[in-house]
């Protein structure tokens, strides 16, 4: 089933996201997940297990039960945690491969009906409606994808696009 009219746009930044993440992560160390740039800069575990949180709130927005028990660790809000609380960057990585292909099916599945909807209180929404609260979660994906990104070339590794 093709994606509603409503969130094309987000669904295909969901998709562009995934594309540029997915290489923001190869070939780094189980060091390089937990390096800072700075003090005030977050590690790439803290990144990227924000961006899986974040897809998991989409997930259950959209009606689908997704979750590992982990996440709250990478709650909007939340202060780094210390190595030896996180999950390893494979579980990680996993569970990203996980919500992308829940994420993806959940977008396809959705009615215009649902998403017409009044959003969510607290979540933002471009629209009032859960469609706009979608498209939020697509930009909000973006933003921290330029962050794992940004940390991967501070590190020494390559650029993910261009």
């Amino acid at each position: 089933m093709p994606v509603a009219t409503e969130i094309a746009n987000a669904a295909g930044g969901f998709r562009m996201n995934a594309n540029l993440f997915e290489k923001s992560l190869e070939g780094l160390s189980a060091e390089e997940w937990q390096a800072c740039p700075n003090q005030s800069a977050n590690a790439l575990i803290w990144i990227a297990g924000h961006i899986v949180w974040a897809r998991s709130r989409a997930l259950g927005l959209l009606g689908a039960d997704w979750s590992k028990p982990w996440l709250g660790l990478f709650a909007r809000g939340t202060k780094p945690a210390d190595a030896a609380e996180c999950p390893s960057s494979d579980e990680v990585i996993a569970a990203w491969h996980e919500a992308k292909a829940a994420l993806d099916a959940a977008l396809e599945n959705i009615s215009s009906d649902a998403l017409s909807a009044s959003a969510p209180e607290r979540i933002p929404s471009f629209d009032g409606k859960l469609s706009g609260t979608i498209s939020f979660f697509a930009i909000h994906e973006s933003y921290h994808v330029g962050q794992a990104a940004y940390v991967r070339k501070c590190l020494g590794h390559g650029q993910t696009a261009g």
